[in-house]
């Protein structure tokens, strides 16, 4: 791809942008210089994460979410929303599922909304190994709202915290386990918990359950020496970007809001919470510190990718066949396999 396809990208042509997000998910190394071109144009969307484990009813959610932002306000026009679907793999295509796709037909006509599935392809963290790429693309687009909903895996979706400028976690009340969430370690990560099918039986000791924890969670923080936020634990004379353990701590009590997403009910809440936390990062300063943040999980995870596919073309591939007939045999363990390949 071109300059040529860029320019189509920067002035609206969906297509174009389609194409682009494909040869991504697909890791064309065609795509590259194009995706040079568009992150100049990036850094103004603001990024939502949304996530929690599965029937939460989180795909209802954003549909929601997707057409109160595109509602316009006496002060404002209504925003441009993306919205990158990380869906289950097809076990037979390795492709998305698409369900996340099914739940928000009722958003996929309108042109100012842009929806995005992607396959997990297997990776941890509720997010694919390119979500970070298609976000930064679809930011150059012009998507003013981007939101990022993982995979629904549960017990390992912290990834969103190193993507996203405010994070949703969702629940919901009769999962059976209380403390499944404080488990996930999402209580690092979580800037807005929302417990979506508040119409259920339980949903008032679900609620309990969350405030018990975060009073707990917040207890531990100040007990608990080095203590850096956003799941970062670092010393308390250590920097992380530049920032002390003490100066992260500072600022914002995540809210416990309820809603009824089919209904469209607590949708407002949930859109004045983002408003509130965005205010908060911008008059603290720790927007800039998690877009530093961000940027260096993509540089680091970038410069890893780059290394072993730089290596993966200059290997000698009967080496590595006898060294994994080594390691088959116990005669020498994967590190040190590893360490005579690398060398």
């Amino acid at each position: 791809m071109s300059n040529k396809a860029a320019d189509a990208i920067l002035s609206g042509n969906r297509l174009a942008l389609a194409r682009l997000l494909s040869q991504i998910e697909n890791a064309d190394p065609a795509c590259r210089k194009i995706q040079d071109v568009l992150f100049q144009h990036s850094g103004k969307a603001y990024l939502i994460g949304i996530s929690g484990a599965p029937g939460t009813g989180k795909s209802t959610l954003v549909n929601q979410l997707i057409q109160s932002f595109r509602k316009p306000s006496d002060n404002r026009q209504p925003y441009r929303v993306a919205v990158v679907a990380v869906d289950a793999s097809s076990p037979f295509s390795g492709g998305a599922v698409l369900g996340d796709r099914i739940r928000m037909r009722s958003s996929a006509g309108d042109p100012g909304v842009f929806i995005r599935s992607m396959s997990a392809r297997g990776a941890l963290g509720g997010l694919a190994r390119t979500t970070h790429e298609m976000v930064d693309v679809l930011d150059a687009a012009g998507y003013e709202i981007i939101l990022i909903e993982t995979v629904g895996v549960g017990q390992s979706e912290v990834d969103i915290a190193a993507l996203a400028h405010t994070t949703i976690i969702v629940e919901s009340p009769g999962k059976g386990d209380d403390v499944q969430a404080i488990k996930a370690g999402i209580f690092e990560i979580a800037d807005i918990f929302v417990i979506n099918k508040a119409d259920r039986p339980g949903v008032n000791s679900t609620e309990t359950a969350l405030r018990s924890m975060l009073d707990l969670s917040y207890a531990l923080k100040a007990d608990t020496a080095g203590y850096a936020g956003r799941g970062h634990q670092i010393a308390d004379n250590e920097k992380l970007d530049g920032v002390t353990a003490e100066e992260s701590k500072e600022g914002w009590t995540p809210p416990v809001l309820k809603t009824i997403a089919t209904e469209n009910q607590g949708t407002e809440a949930v859109i004045q919470a983002v408003y509130e936390h965005q205010q908060h990062l911008n008059e603290s300063g720790d927007k800039a510190k998690r877009e530093i943040t961000r940027l260096k999980h993509e540089l680091d995870a970038s410069i890893m990718s780059t290394l072993y596919q730089n290596w993966q073309s200059r290997m000698d591939k009967d080496a590595y066949h006898r060294a994994l007939d080594e390691v088959v045999l116990r005669n020498k363990s994967p590190h040190q396999a590893a360490l005579e390949l690398l060398a």
